[in-house]
């Protein structure tokens, strides 16, 4: 009877000042910047776009790497970036002719998205960022050319079919992994700011959920996985995305062409460790929302009305759904808010429990402004519990008595909660066994409450409650409640 949750935990962000900051500190955006800036009227490039050979060690040396062995390349890349993401402009041909098509050298000059650098928004930097991100995921997803002369045609064309290549398989297991290590990142209880194994990464999209022990075959496509990421992450850190250890390359000596995934907890960190920045959270995000994917961030709804707030912290866990609700509260008039929130709470559909205990627990962060809001509703049947609990919690001592009907329907609602929330079953099992002590009688009276879910509270009571004798007498309340609704 679980309500519909958000198919991932809420992600905490920074806000975007903080994380556009980031982005044009990414050492690839940022050289892609540099070079941007130093492009000019005697910048040549090739009909690609690419630098010509004889421009690239200039273009290393404005970027500080005249004397690097792979400045010549870091350049180059920083180029291809900034042209993918509008940094740069290229005209094709020589002197704005023709040229560039028949293999003569075509001109380049800063682009209209450099100005976004300076004079744009956070979110216009963000924009350029994920540009540049989307145009890196595309190179690691590209196969990696070993042998040329293996796939070269005769016309000297790359073969495609020689490649051995599925383009959208590679995407969708790179897209897999990112999808992974954000879960692991975000969820309560998983790895948090730490780095994350590279092996149990290359595990999760290979090894299936029900295997016991791997087979070699398994662990040679672990290893296989291994290898593919380790490129994949090396080119994904310049950009930003994220923190990356590397695979100590003495293992490829040890062990031949590839590591054997690691047996030994002492040695996890030679395979390989990689960690999400607060920038790669935001993109693998914005990727996921792009594609459709319910992926919440904590404030998402402090502007929405208490209904969406309620709703939408359904499948928060505890600190995440606190901090969004005292976001929310923040600014708003304290009484409007505790009226809006008791609105919001009523209702007889298989979220409106979870929603009423959310409410309760939101009031609590309003504070005694509240109190006129929450005994207007002293005599509704929905909230008339709830707002005698707060009242009592906040030492109140004219609150009036409950009527039996509202007692048994405020233990029924209660459960309901529980059971919508996925909580903690100890800490079901004690609430269960707590309202059956102190009621005498409890299931006599209790499948005759009018609630919805009054059978399937009693059902989840036999299969949680410790005491058999208790246990079949929930069970035989469940079937009459279900008689009766019936009738």
């Amino acid at each position: 009877m679980s309500a519909d949750h958000p198919t991932l935990p809420p992600v905490r962000l920074p806000a975007d000042a903080e994380l556009a900051r980031d982005a044009l500190a990414a050492p690839l955006l940022a050289q892609a910047v540099r070079l941007a800036r130093w492009a000019g009227p005697e910048t040549r490039v090739d009909a690609g776009g690419e630098l010509v050979d004889e421009q690239l060690p200039e273009a290393a040396g404005v970027l500080g790497l005249a004397d690097d062995e792979d400045g010549e390349t870091w350049a180059g890349d920083a180029w291809r970036l900034a042209v993918d993401t509008g940094l740069v402009a290229v005209e094709d041909g020589a002197d704005g002719e023709e040229g560039a098509e028949d293999g003569l050298p075509g001109r380049a000059g800063p682009g209209e998205n450099l100005a976004l650098v300076t004079g744009g928004s956070p979110q216009d930097v963000l924009g350029l960022w994920l540009d540049g991100f989307d145009a890196v995921f595309a190179d690691a997803v590209a196969p990696v050319l070993d042998d040329l002369d293996a796939i070269l045609g005769e016309d000297g064309e790359i073969d495609v079919e020689a490649l051995d290549w599925d383009p959208e398989a590679e995407a969708e297991f790179l897209e897999g992994v990112l999808g992974n290590l954000y879960l692991l990142t975000v969820s309560e209880g998983g790895a948090g700011e730490g780095p994350v194994p590279l092996p149990a990464l290359a595990a999760s999209m290979v090894v299936p959920d029900d295997m016991g022990e791997p087979t070699d075959d398994v662990l040679e496509q672990v290893s296989d996985a291994m290898m593919r990421l380790d490129e994949q992450f090396r080119l994904l850190e310049p950009i930003g995305l994220v923190e990356y250890q590397p695979v100590d390359e003495a293992l490829m000596a040890e062990e031949g062409e590839e590591p054997a995934p690691p047996v030994d907890d002492e040695d996890v960190t030679r395979y390989g460790m990689v960690r999400l920045t607060p920038l790669g959270l935001y993109g693998i995000r914005a990727r996921m929302l792009e594609a459709g994917v319910d992926a919440p961030a904590v404030g998402d709804l402090t502007e929405k009305g208490a209904d969406a707030l309620l709703d939408g912290i359904a499948g928060y866990p505890e600190a995440a759904a606190r901090e969004e609700t005292a976001a929310w509260l923040a600014g708003r008039d304290a009484l409007a808010a505790a009226r809006e929130l008791l609105h919001a709470a009523r209702g007889a559909d298989a979220g409106s429990p979870l929603r009423r205990l959310h409410c309760q627990q939101t009031l609590s962060l309003v504070g005694a402004e509240a109190e006129p809001a929450v005994r207007e509703v002293l005599d509704d049947a929905e909230l008339g519990g709830l707002a005698r609990v707060w009242l009592a919690e906040r030492g109140a001592t004219d609150v009036p008595a409950p009527p039996e009907s509202m007692i048994f329907w405020l233990a029924i609602d209660t459960i309901a909660a529980q059971l919508s929330s996925d909580g903690d079953l100890q800490e079901l099992q004690e609430l269960i066994e707590g309202l059956t002590g102190r009621h005498s009688g409890f299931f006599e009276a209790a499948w005759r409450v009018e609630h919805p879910a009054t059978a399937e509270v009693l059902e989840a009571m036999g299969r949680l409650h410790r005491d058999k004798t208790t246990a079949k007498d929930a069970r035989k309340a469940a079937f009459k409640a279900r008689s009766r609704a019936g009738s």
